[in-house]
């Protein structure tokens, strides 16, 4: 299987009764409309659900994979996905805490929408009885004059109502205050709902919790509009157990797009949960079972130095996001980094990513002495600490031991023509770049 395209292996569990049973074991369900009839509605016949992703960035994150998962956990469970990008709603974007965002041009949130409708349908199936359909809101609201908009869904929205959402009442307490433009956001995402209610019978949003303003303001709009009644769920913010944002990486975020985030920074980020969340993790994103996940909690708590918890949801994740031939490849650099795989078999994207964050140097190619290679990498402070090093046993070259001081690097050793890697002792690494 060689990328999340391939389903067969994504299932729901079947230790539970019904998928709304298995999202609240999960921890997905944070606020909803209501519960009982929403327990009740999941576990009937196919409903058609949605969960909107705006084109804000060229990228969707981690806090989206949450969505992008629930989405196909109630897929499995039988009902039928609508995965909206918003083309529109892009254009604005909505209120964040602290400040305007700045508005990108629409030849950019075009090229954006094409981006994340690929992402979005990585993690869905478009065929069989309960496929999948891509939607853009730009296709009904483009049309729509600003008068029109004003007299068939403006009206249906109170001030005192809108003022009173969370994102609305932060900006407009803070210096900063809020536009007309990112305060009518709302209004948007409602009619959102409302048209795919009409035009596919749409009865449940998906978000994050602290959407929920803007996923009622869909339900309130069709229960006006149209004297319907129709469901929100929201999912609980992500975050770690000692408090900090989840999904941020040295104040950057996981982006699920290769090259703004590498499958092997991607592995590594995962890799490098903390023991108190990772049986958290495993719920929210991963496929496996109740019973693997409390097999996998237990095996934390009991061999916490193991870490098989971390390399089973690194593994799960990174074959979801980027496929297994690249996890596979990952987990071969992170070997072969420390010595214990061939350094010569990884391509050379996989091996750039997975020394990126090394210290390295460039050196010319009349510069291959082992001393010379040390001290130019940073490993060595001088060339009398470098021959020591080489001398103790403790100098390697793409991890082949050099134990002459005066040993000469062959240009065939380099790794894709230019590429040393050079290890002192056992965890210090560094990079050189051979020029001609």
């Amino acid at each position: 299987m060689s990328h999340v395209n391939n389903l067969e292996s994504q299932h729901n569990d079947p230790g539970f009764a019904n998928i709304w049973q298995e999202l609240t074991w999960r921890g997905l369900i944070h606020v909803s409309t209501d519960e009982t009839e929403l327990e009740k509605l999941l576990a009937g016949d196919p409903i058609t659900y949605y969960c909107g992703f705006d084109p804000t960035a060229p990228s969707l994150h981690l806090g989206n994979l949450v969505q992008l998962l629930l989405m196909r956990r109630l897929q499995l469970a039988g009902h039928k996905p609508l995965g909206l990008v918003g083309g529109s709603t892009g254009l604005i974007g909505d209120p964040r805490p602290t400040a305007e965002r700045t508005l990108n041009t629409k030849d950019t949130v075009s090229e954006w929408v094409g981006y994340l409708q690929a992402q979005v349908r990585r993690f869905l199936s478009f065929e069989g009885d309960n496929a999948a359909r891509m939607v853009n809101n730009l296709d009904w609201t483009a049309p729509l004059s600003a008068i029109d908009f004003l007299r068939e869904i403006g009206k249906h929205f109170r001030v005192g109502t809108m003022l009173r959402k969370d994102a609305v009442a932060s900006r407009l307490s803070s210096d900063e205050g809020i536009s007309y433009t990112e305060f009518s956001y709302q209004i948007l995402q409602g009619m959102d709902y409302l048209q795919l209610n009409r035009d596919y019978g749409c009865v449940l949003q998906t978000g994050g919790s602290d959407q929920w303003g803007n996923l009622t303001s869909g339900t309130e709009l069709i229960r006006k509009v149209d004297a319907k009644s129709v469901h929100a769920l929201g999912t609980p913010l992500i975050t770690n157990s000692d408090g900090t944002k989840f999904g941020k990486s040295e104040g950057n975020a996981i982006w699920l797009d290769a090259h703004m985030c590498s499958p092997y920074a991607f592995y590594q980020f995962w890799l490098n949960t903390a023991d108190a969340d990772v049986v958290d993790r495993l719920k929210v994103f991963t496929f496996l079972s109740r019973a693997e996940i409390e097999e996998l909690g237990a095996a934390v708590a009991e061999r916490p130095f193991a870490r098989e918890g971390q390399r089973r949801l690194a593994y799960e994740v990174t074959s979801l996001v980027h496929g297994v031939d690249a996890t596979e490849k990952v987990i071969a650099a992170s070997a072969a980094l420390f010595g214990n795989g061939d350094l010569s078999v990884l391509d050379e994207v996989t091996l750039a990513s997975a020394t990126a964050e090394l210290p390295s140097a460039s050196i010319s190619a009349d510069g291959l002495g082992i001393v010379d290679l040390l001290v130019a990498s940073g490993l060595s402070e001088s060339k009398s600490a470098a021959r020591r090093t080489v001398g103790e046993g403790g100098a390697y070259v793409n991890n082949s031991k050099v134990t002459d001081p005066d040993a000469v690097i062959d240009r065939a050793e380099l790794l894709h023509g230019r590429y040393l890697l050079l290890r002192r002792g056992k965890k210090n690494l560094a990079t050189v770049e051979v020029t001609v």
